[in-house]
């Protein structure tokens, strides 16, 4: 059976990447987080000052981002935990103030370029489900199946605030909307990579879905896609 190349894009905070981690669970698949790719360098990019009044040094960004390794180690669960430099960095890349800079950061035309590459090396045998914003478009384009996911923004501004309260970092839920909304605006106007459906994409509104309806949703359109290449 032909192994499938996945790629689910959508918002922020609509449970892409878990979505994307039971199905690749379910496959036997490779799961890939490129949003926490965007997130890590981020993330250095804080720690390094390379952020000023939200604005990003880019020429200092350009020449220590070669020295920077962005990488995924399962856990002792089978979770795909992000590490930073050799250090896990899976809770510090959720916190608001990264989710604040990653929409500057990401749209840098180098930093794309070099998470691209990343991202198709580790996809390019398939058997991979890969979500993040434009991994339909751009990223796998001729991907064998595509996803779009949407959901109202209040929506996911209070799935977001319970994840940030479950992990004991709570955030004024005011703060998360406001967030995401600025997301949404800076992800489908960047210059570089905007946020956009593919035309062979199938949407999925998950607002109102069970996890249990999603999950039957997903294998159903993976078998479908099966069926027809087979």
């Amino acid at each position: 059976m032909k192994r499938l190349v996945i790629a689910i894009d959508g918002f922020s905070s609509c449970g892409k990447s878990t979505m994307a981690k039971t199905l690749a669970k379910r496959l036997g698949y490779i799961y890939i987080d490129s949003g926490a790719m965007y997130r890590a360098i981020s993330l250095f990019c804080i720690q390094n000052g390379l952020i000023h009044d939200g604005i990003v040094d880019e020429s200092a960004l350009q020449q220590q981002l070669p020295d920077v390794t962005v990488a995924f180690v399962p856990n002792a669960e089978g979770q795909p935990q992000t590490y930073l430099n050799g250090i896990n960095v899976e809770t510090a890349i959720r916190t608001l103030e990264v989710s604040n800079a990653v929409s500057l950061v990401s749209a840098i035309p180098f930093v794309r370029e070099a998470m691209v590459k990343l991202q198709r090396k580790a996809g390019q045998d398939g058997g991979v489900v890969m979500d993040g914003r434009d991994i339909g478009t751009v990223v796998f384009p001729d991907a064998d199946l595509k996803l779009f996911v949407v959901a109202d923004a209040e929506i996911r501004a209070k799935r977001r605030y319970d994840e940030l309260v479950q992990k004991g970092q709570p955030e004024p839920y005011e703060a998360i909307l406001k967030n995401i909304e600025l997301r949404d605006t800076l992800d489908q106007t960047r210059a570089v990579s905007p946020l956009r459906k593919a035309d062979d994409a199938i949407v999925l509104d998950n607002g109102y879905f069970t996890l249990e309806e999603q999950d039957a949703w997903l294998m159903n359109q993976v078998n479908i896609k099966r069926d027809g290449s087979c």
